[in-house]
């Protein structure tokens, strides 16, 4: 259930500048991690031999790909804002600034935090920005900080 639901797309302008929430937890399974490297073709060792990992990697574990940790903000965001109606289509416009700060073990635990940055309307659509970052539970550094643009058409 998400911790905020907003009727349409149009309440979240009263969101400018502000905290949305944090996702709940989700683990980074070494399934998810093999399943990630199988439809992207990106096998490379760290990420998908324990043993050479163990032995070889400065992390002593296989980690996941950044690319997963991003891919997984459009599943973290689900669980801290909800839009009632008042949308027919919500699209991943793209993002700015993407950096991965620090490494997700095999195992992990991960959760988003979420702000709104920016929120525009395009007479079509209404354009949301939030600033977007995944906590690694244990860890100093977000593994993933970024900013998403998001398009709801009307």
């Amino acid at each position: 259930m998400p911790g905020l639901t907003v009727e349409t797309p149009d309440a979240l302008k009263a969101l400018v500048g502000k905290e949305i929430g944090a996702s709940g937890w989700l683990v980074v399974t070494q399934e998810r991690i093999r399943a990630f490297a199988e439809a992207t073709e990106d096998r490379q060792w760290i990420h998908v031999d324990h043993e050479r990992a163990k032995r070889e990697s400065p992390f002593k574990k296989t980690i996941a790909h950044g690319f997963l940790t991003l891919s997984l903000i459009s599943h973290l965001i689900k669980d801290v804002v909800r839009i009632g109606s008042g949308t027919r289509l919500a699209v991943n416009y793209g993002l700015n600034r993407v950096r991965f700060p620090a490494p997700v073990r095999e195992g992990s635990k991960i959760r988003g935090h979420f702000n709104l940055l920016g929120f525009k309307d395009l007479g079509d659509a209404l354009e949301t920005v939030f600033a977007c970052s995944v906590e690694c539970e244990g860890s100093s550094k977000p593994c993933c900080v970024a900013e998403w643009i998001v398009r709801y058409y009307k």
